[in-house]
């Protein structure tokens, strides 16, 4: 029965459960299930549990699963997962800081070019960027080792009232959410602090800075993720 689930393990299809599966696990690893796994890649159930059992069947395993137990990254798919997120942020870096692609733009870009380079091409585009940490959406750069630090973010509409936060992430999964984020001049690195959230109408965050207060709608909102400025 095995046989018949042999996989190449060289595709760009591999490669995005394996991205998938540690975005949604986190650096904690924890068990994801296929439901999720469905929904965040927009396939089939009966499809990603057919890969899912062709990725734990290979010669070495990307993965740990169990039917209705989760999946989980073996040591094999952890690395390759890694390698995969470390080349998309550096091209994403790339186009934005060298090409001067739009933010908005640079997401699906990496996406076509992520699993093609060689690592030749990889190092020489982390020397041209000066071994960036961190990409332009603000999320951690693997290093070379496949270390990735963790943070302690929150999300913006989890955040409490009345307090300061810097931005550190956004998220780089819808370009419109994105275009209304830089509408409202919020960036990685920009101080705001939360005023108020209503439920009225479509859900608004109020937030304000030193210069204007703005109204962000939560599904904007619940792409920003932000760290207390600790008071003085």
């Amino acid at each position: 029965m095995a046989a018949n689930r042999q996989i190449n393990p060289n595709t760009e299809s591999v490669d995005n459960y394996l991205k998938a599966i540690f975005t949604l696990g986190g650096l904690d690893e924890k068990p994801v299930a296929s439901t999720a796994l469905a929904r965040h890649l927009r396939v089939a159930p009966a499809s990603v549990t057919n890969m899912l059992q062709k990725l734990a069947d290979s010669p070495n395993p990307f993965v740990e699963y169990k039917r209705y137990g989760g999946v989980r990254l073996s040591a094999h798919g952890k690395r390759r997962a890694l390698e995969v997120i470390r080349h998309h942020r550096l091209i994403e870096t790339f186009l934005y800081q060298v090409l001067d692609f739009p933010i908005e733009e640079v997401h699906e870009e990496a996406e076509r070019l992520e699993h093609f380079i060689s690592e030749r091409l990889e190092e020489r585009i982390a020397a041209k960027l000066g071994y960036p940490n961190v990409d332009p959406h603000g999320h951690f750069i693997p290093a070379m080792n496949g270390r990735m630090p963790k943070r302690a973010s929150i999300c913006l509409t989890e955040a409490p009232e009345e307090r300061v936060f810097v931005v550190e992430s956004v998220s780089d999964q819808n370009a419109s959410i994105l275009r209304s984020i830089n509408a409202h001049g919020i960036e990685p690195g920009v101080r705001i602090s939360t005023k108020s959230k209503t439920k009225a109408g479509d859900q608004l965050l109020l937030i304000g800075d030193s210069r204007r207060v703005r109204r962000i709608p939560f599904q904007v909102a619940n792409a920003i993720n932000v760290r207390p400025v600790p008071e003085s």
